[in-house]
């Protein structure tokens, strides 16, 4: 890690008392809470893949080329010059290079692998990695991931699609798929007239033979619009149904998809999100006919786990800029670091991460274990959405406080934290927003009981250990007896539940100085309205140190 800073005399007043730019510095290796995951929900021989991928994403030149890719932004290229449409997007090549080391390291592949049984896991600390130095990128990657559970709702797709992905190649190029080194697959789902109700989707689809379809209708959000095929929901005579279009028709000419514009977005620059017409596209069905909500929710389960897991890296990477800062400046004759109120926002913000990192990585391993254990699979489906809703309402304000910690440095754009500021509100919205999120839960709670029953059974080892969290979850069981009002009462019932995940873990997994603090502030009534209003007599340097040690 970068720790000096030449010495700059400009013509009035020499620079001092100021921080050098975080950069030449080991992600990964620097992160103990996510390092002590990885060896509990994970493997060891992982460490080796996370630590080299740590190492490149911390190092200046990838930084940088994460800034540049949010600044010169994606371009509609809708004709040639002769008029031909295209229907392409241009990107700089600084995004070509984020998504050339995420591919590489295996983002949207290795989870498909089958080469161990913490595929899922290793996963998450990949995206979780790339996350904190470029955002947009992991857009088409997650995609490219997920999309290889509602594949296999389509063996002949998945079989002809998933190999392509397995190469874990990066092919920017406009071609047909077979002509390709490696893919990505998007997402085109919600409509203008109903959004996150998808079953009011107007799209239809026309067989005409060979299983294929045409399809004519719009999209409202396409996301990762230069994708080589897309997962997408039309109307056929039997119902709403899944579709895979691809960009080139098997007769290698280009799709009939019209990208109409590209969304100016409050964040997430670098990725460009669009508006298609389907103007008699050629597409496969996936999936059984008029059941494509719960082929396509295949899909939308495993994005959750990324959208579950990247208000966290956000959060991680303006905390460690926080921090950073603070043990390098001084003010009132003392480093920001050893004042008692920074101390205090820090460590409540490194809580923060902590119960966050232990609560996605154990989501991770049992998205792994769902493979061969059927309550895994139904107990995951709860603890994602539980993770997405509770991750991402933390977020905005997370980041606005790490930004204050620095001040005024914090706020312009020379700084990353201004950007990690505008990208903290997508993931709560991609993939199902707060209402949506909380809806499917009481629908789980409802239809699956057995959910519930596996929840406490994932809390009951942490019993007896913290009575702040012993109490809560007497509290959360009471709420679970009625039904009074449930959709009214929805988001405190989940924000509980989503708390008293993240305590129970923490009281098994972490530092009790860690686990302590999080129950009497969380869960207790000693804490304030802001972060930073904790109670005294933590040890809140350890903390700092076991958070970040660079």
């Amino acid at each position: 890690m970068k720790t000096y800073r030449p010495k700059s005399v400009l013509s009035t007043h020499e620079v001092t008392n100021q921080p050098i730019s975080l950069a030449d510095y080991n992600l990964f290796s620097t992160d103990q809470p996510v390092l002590d995951a990885l060896k509990r929900e994970g493997r060891k021989t992982a460490e080796k893949r996370m630590t080299e991928f740590g190492a490149l994403l911390g190092s200046d030149d990838i930084i940088e080329q994460g800034r540049l890719a949010n600044i010169h932004l994606p371009e509609l290229k809708s004709f040639d010059e002769y008029g031909n449409r295209l229907d392409e997007v241009t990107f700089h090549p600084s995004y070509h290079r984020m998504m050339q080391i995420g591919t590489e390291a295996g983002i949207s592949s290795i989870a498909w692998q089958n080469t161990d049984d913490n595929g899922h896991v290793s996963h998450a600390v990949l995206e979780y990695l790339q996350t904190q130095i470029e955002g947009g990128t992991c857009c088409p990657l997650t995609m490219t991931y997920a999309a290889v559970a509602a594949l296999s709702h389509q063996p002949d797709l998945r079989d002809l699609w998933l190999p392509r992905i397995l190469t874990a190649k990066y092919d920017p190029r406009s071609l047909p798929a077979e002509q390709k080194n490696g893919v990505t697959i998007g997402m085109a789902m919600t409509e203008k007239q109903g959004g996150s109700d998808v079953r009011s989707n107007t799209t239809t689809a026309t067989a005409i033979g060979g299983g294929d379809f045409e399809l004519l209708g719009h999209k409202w959000f396409c996301s990762a619009p230069m994708c080589d095929a897309f997962l997408t929901l039309a109307n056929t005579d039997v119902g709403l149904s899944c579709f895979l279009v691809p960009r080139w028709t098997d007769a290698g000419e280009r799709n009939n998809i019209q990208l109409l514009r590209l969304k100016d977005k409050l964040g997430n620059k670098s990725n460009a999100s669009g508006e298609i017409e389907y103007h008699h596209a050629v597409a496969r069905m996936v999936g059984q006919e008029g059941r494509g909500v719960a082929t396509i929710i295949e899909m939308v389960h495993h994005t959750r786990l990324d959208c579950c897991l990247a208000p966290i890296a956000l959060m991680r990477q303006a905390l460690v800029q926080a921090i950073h800062h603070a043990r390098h400046r001084s003010a009132f004759q003392r480093k920001l670091i050893d004042q008692p109120m920074m101390q205090a926002v820090l460590s409540d913000l490194a809580v923060e991460v902590e119960a966050g990192v232990v609560t996605f990585m154990h989501v991770a391993r049992k998205f792994d274990d769902s493979a061969q254990d059927p309550d895994a699979s139904i107990y995951a489906r709860l603890a994602v959405a539980l993770a997405k809703y509770w991750h991402n309402k933390r977020c905005p304000g997370f980041i606005y406080e790490a930004m204050e910690c620095l001040g005024g440095a914090g706020y312009v754009e020379e700084s990353i934290l201004p950007r990690l500021y505008r990208e903290a509100p997508l993931n709560s919205i991609w993939e199902g927003s707060g209402n949506v999120i909380c809806l499917d839960i009481l629908r789980t709670l409802y239809k699956e009981p057995r959910a519930i029953e596996l929840f406490f059974a994932e809390l009951s080892p942490a019993l007896g250990n913290n009575r702040h969290l012993d109490q809560a979850m007497n509290n959360l069981r009471a709420k679970l007896k009625t039904q009074d009002n449930a959709e009214a009462e929805a988001r405190r019932l989940v924000e509980l539940m989503a708390l008293c995940l993240q305590a129970a873990l923490l009281v098994q997994y972490a530092p009790h100085s860690i686990s302590d603090l999080f129950c009497a502030t969380r869960l207790g009534a000693d804490w304030g309205f802001a972060y930073g209003t904790i109670p005294t007599g933590y040890p809140v340097k350890d903390i700092l140190d076991r958070v970040w040690a660079g």
